[in-house]
């Protein structure tokens, strides 16, 4: 049987853990590309597999997740559409490098997080698990999905001039009252992630019990 097509430029660094190995969906920020996230993943699951897809919107020269109107609020029709098309390219993957499907946690930053944000409402299934690096609320809900079982990190900077305070934490509740079992980190931190955030969501991956779907 042919394998799916992967849709996705993407970057795919093999597990190096024995099996059952975890896999780490990365998403990139906004001005970053599939490369970027790499050392993170790295970082945060040493020995997990990596597939870091690059955003398939540019803006300007710059790879992003989905479209955003001219006020830089997002496209919420884009944004289904393309979190949509990442299920299937994460589905695909799974079959064409032989990943365990129950084991894909998605880890995003910014833009990349607001995506997974996405994936968590409308293709929960695709994932056991999320860290979620400077987060807002994306989309707002038609229906609440089950999220019951489902482990979240929600890492927010308290001097973040891009994500307001408000958001993650927004976010936070609409994720407990869904089901998922969150766990919000606040940082002494701006945007960008720093070291000390990284080792708190490496303990919290290594502690947590993945989703069974």
């Amino acid at each position: 049987m042919p394998k799916p097509k992967l849709d996705l430029v993407h970057c795919f660094v093999p597990a190096s853990a024995p099996r059952p190995a975890n896999t780490l969906l990365l998403l990139h920020g906004g001005d970053e590309d599939e490369q970027t996230p790499i050392p993170l993943g790295q970082s945060l699951a040493p020995g997990a597999a990596l597939l870091s897809p690059r955003g398939p919107v540019l803006e300007g020269d710059k790879p992003r997740f989905y479209r955003r109107h001219a006020d830089r609020s997002g496209d919420v029709g884009d944004l289904k559409a393309h979190t949509h098309a990442l299920a299937d390219f994460v589905r695909a993957a799974a079959a064409t490098y032989d990943l365990d499907p129950a084991r894909i946690v998605v880890v995003g930053f910014s833009n990349g997080a607001n995506l997974a944000v996405s994936l968590l409402w409308l293709r929960p299934e695709t994932v056991a698990a999320a860290v979620l690096f400077r987060p807002i609320m994306p989309l707002e809900l038609e229906r609440r999905p089950d999220l019951r079982g489902m482990p979240v990190l929600v890492a927010a900077g308290t001097r973040d001039r891009v994500v307001a305070p408000e958001e993650p934490a927004r976010l936070a509740r609409a994720l407990a009252a869904a089901g998922a079992d969150v766990v919000t980190h606040w940082q002494d931190a701006e945007h960008p992630i720093g070291p000390e955030e990284i080792s708190v969501a490496r303990e919290w991956l290594l502690r947590s019990r993945l989703r069974r779907h």
